[in-house]
């Protein structure tokens, strides 16, 4: 069996640089589930994509499908015969094989013996089965919004213009999306405009980049990369790269080329934030930063060609800058026409959620949460309440109004210039904090209260309007304000009772359809998110659950013990140990026991209940005061010395003795070891 190299390539006009890495990747799977289905051997598939094409490479592609025994199971053995001559049923299926009953075998089953037939089946060729999975493929690309062209009925996501499918040197017949496949591919619009004939598969990479074009992505993004380091360094700067942007401007181009230009130092007077926003969202440049963390009035284009004359392509993009930079200077100018404060009224109008009401309605009921929050926590109650006031004003501002990402961060500007208290100021900006599970939660005291109570006021409205996110969908970043929540209680030391803040929170809404049993319908929604949240620090399912299973609603409390059952995990005591009160669990459920914990020592016979007793008592006075403190982990160490009392305790008592009291003593034993690690977790749950 002979293997070569595929090689699939689709040209199209520009395609959206946001969308660009889900078609490539999703051309590449399509191809790679293919010929997995087919059982065609192959080493392995590599994505390519720029602006103007999707590709997918298939390095020690064979040839053709291996041969393989085909076996095909006819009438049973009593059926296929009478008197020993074949029935019609036989001789119809020996038909259907294309040879005589004499050459059908005989196949043994476990429910008896039947007719069969067996026959070597050869593999198709690839130039055979690629022509369909090729069309299948493209036309179940994810493409985010389809367009015709001309007079076709052809539908992408832009016109098309070639197709190339190689195995090897031997082109592959096939047709998609109106274009019959070749060996044609074209290079740099400008650059190399000619077309250009593969001779092999293997050339694609070498051929395109002496064509100026760039196939691989991870390449062009890191050749993006170390031009605009290059010159941020010839500039005495230091350029700040965004993933994102960088993913999306590598989209653009096909033969990166980065080139600096400067803008008036003027716009400097403008927040940073601001220009750098006008900067990344319209022209999609890299900013550069000065020694101290001030931007400079440089920026850094990338170019789709190598320009003769650099300068001229410069100066095109600081004469396009130049009007975006003003825009958003006029839109600081005019908004800092008005307070903060006077844009109050206009939340009124300005609708959060249909049946839940304005911002204005949200900013009333987070108040009453965020002021209840601020005295448990000991911040300051006015300024809390003014953050919360003043929360969502800048969302009516021209500024936010064009750039959504900006939201309180134009309104702690804005905060700082009417002369508001410096701790409502930033609480503005941290409202949104965190934004992802690894990010940092607000600084200040009334940001941690102001970012709670808007999420947790979002998460039972929206609960309470019965629109509970799905699997697939989540319209109001429940789960993200659900994390939020868990993070900035817990890495904030706050230890508040998630059940008490829910109640606060749906006590503020006068009606809502699904308000029966919404504060426990809430709570175990949130308190499921510490299966993701724990992920990072290392927690498994079973650590997971083992905490779940007691009544904990504190998060700060519920982390503390998930750390201490994860430190427990790794002693070599805890499988034992996991596993005996995975027994006492099995035992006390089918004795029905009441649940009593007090043993009577005098009912105690064997030595080894008595020294179970003993070590079970010792245990209890030592960690209570751990208990109370929350000192879960140093609780479960000393609980971990009761390992060799318990398994010497199983293998020397009978726990059903004959007699009641013996045995109800007995019961009442296990359940007082089972009480002591219940008071952090149910360990039984834990790998045994």
């Amino acid at each position: 069996m002979a293997v070569d190299t595929l090689l699939l390539e689709l040209g199209a006009e520009e395609l959206p640089p946001t969308a660009l890495d889900a078609l490539s990747d999703a051309f590449a799977a399509g191809i790679e589930k293919g010929l997995q289905e087919a059982e065609v051997p192959f080493q392995s598939v590599t994505a390519y994509a720029t602006p103007r094409r999707l590709a997918v490479q298939v390095s020690g592609l064979a040839d053709k499908q291996p041969d393989r025994e085909v076996e095909r199971r006819g009438p049973a053995l009593a059926a296929a015969f009478k008197d020993g001559v074949p029935t019609k049923a036989a001789e119809g299926f020996a038909r259907s094989c294309g040879v005589s009953v004499d050459e059908l075998i005989h196949l043994e089953t476990d429910k008896g013996t039947w007719l069969g037939f067996q026959e070597q089946q050869q593999g198709e060729s690839v130039q055979a089965l690629l022509p369909d999975m090729i069309r299948k493929t493209l036309q179940s690309l994810p493409v985010p919004k389809n367009m015709r062209w001309g007079a076709s009925r052809v539908e992408f996501s832009r016109p098309v213009h070639w197709l190339v499918a190689l195995y090897g040197k031997e082109e592959i017949a096939a047709e998609a999306l109106g274009l019959q496949a070749s060996r044609t591919t074209y290079g740099h619009r400008f650059h190399a405009p000619d077309a250009i004939q593969l001779e092999h598969a293997d050339d694609y990479l070498a051929v395109l980049e002496n064509a100026y074009v760039l196939a691989d992505r991870q390449q062009r993004r890191e050749r993006i990369r170390e031009q605009v380091l290059a010159e941020a360094e010839v500039q005495e700067a230091n350029a700040v790269i965004d993933e994102d942007l960088l993913v999306e401007v590598s989209g653009l181009v096909e033969w990166p080329v980065a080139l600096t230009g400067s803008f008036d130092e003027r716009f400097l007077d403008v927040p940073a934030e601001c220009l750098i926003s006008s900067m990344k969202a319209n022209q999609k440049y890299f900013h550069l930063l000065d020694d101290h963390g001030k931007l400079k009035p440089l920026f850094i284009t990338i170019s789709n060609i190598e320009s003769q004359d650099p300068d001229q392509v410069i100066a095109g993009n600081e004469k396009v800058i130049r009007p975006r930079l003003a825009d958003a200077a006029f839109f600081y100018d005019t908004d800092r026409k008005k307070t903060l404060a006077s844009r109050i009224p206009q939340l009124e109008s300005v609708v959060f959620q249909q049946q839940l009401g304005t911002l204005a309605d949200k900013a009333r009921r987070s108040t009453a949460i965020a002021t209840f929050i601020a005295e448990r926590i000991q911040g300051d109650v006015a300024h809390a309440q003014r953050a919360v006031a003043l929360a969502k004003c800048d969302l009516v501002t021209e500024m936010v109004l064009e750039f959504p990402e900006l939201q309180g961060i134009m309104g702690r500007y804005y905060a700082e210039q009417d002369g508001e208290p410096a701790e409502v100021a930033q609480a503005l900006e941290e409202q949104y904090l965190p934004r992802f599970a690894s990010d940092a939660i607000p600084a200040s005291l009334t940001g941690q209260a102001l970012a709670l109570a808007d999420r947790l006021d979002t998460l039972v409205g929206i609960f309470g309007i019965g629109q509970r996110p799905t699997g697939a969908k989540d319209p109001f970043a429940l789960r993200r304000a659900s994390i939020g929540v868990l993070n900035i209680l817990v890495k904030g030391e706050l230890n508040l009772d998630l059940r008490e803040l829910l109640q606060v929170a749906v006590d503020q809404h006068q009606q809502l359809p699904k308000a029966e049993g919404l504060v426990e319908e809430v709570l175990t929604y949130m308190l499921d998110r510490f299966r993701a949240w724990g992920q990072d620090e290392g927690i498994t399912a079973e650590m997971y659950l083992a905490v779940r299973a007691r009544p904990v609603s504190k998060p700060l409390d519920f982390a503390r013990r998930l750390r201490a059952v994860k430190a427990f995990a790794q002693r070599e005591e805890a499988t034992a140990l996991a596993a005996a009160n995975k027994r006492v669990s099995n035992i006390l459920s089918k004795q029905a026991h009441d649940g009593s914990t007090q043993v009577d020592t005098s009912l105690l016979q064997e030595s080894a209940e008595q020294t179970l007793a003993e070590a079970v008592i010792h245990c209890q006075q030592q960690v209570a005061p751990l208990f109370a403190a929350g000192e879960y982990q140093q609780a479960l160490d000393t609980l971990a010395t009761l390992r060799e009392p318990v398994d010497t305790f199983f293998d020397q008592v009978m726990v059903m003795a004959d007699d009641e009291a013996v045995r109800r003593n007995r019961l009442a034993l296990l359940a007082s070891l089972q009480a002591l690690f219940l008071e952090v977790a149910d360990i039984s749950q834990l790998p045994q």
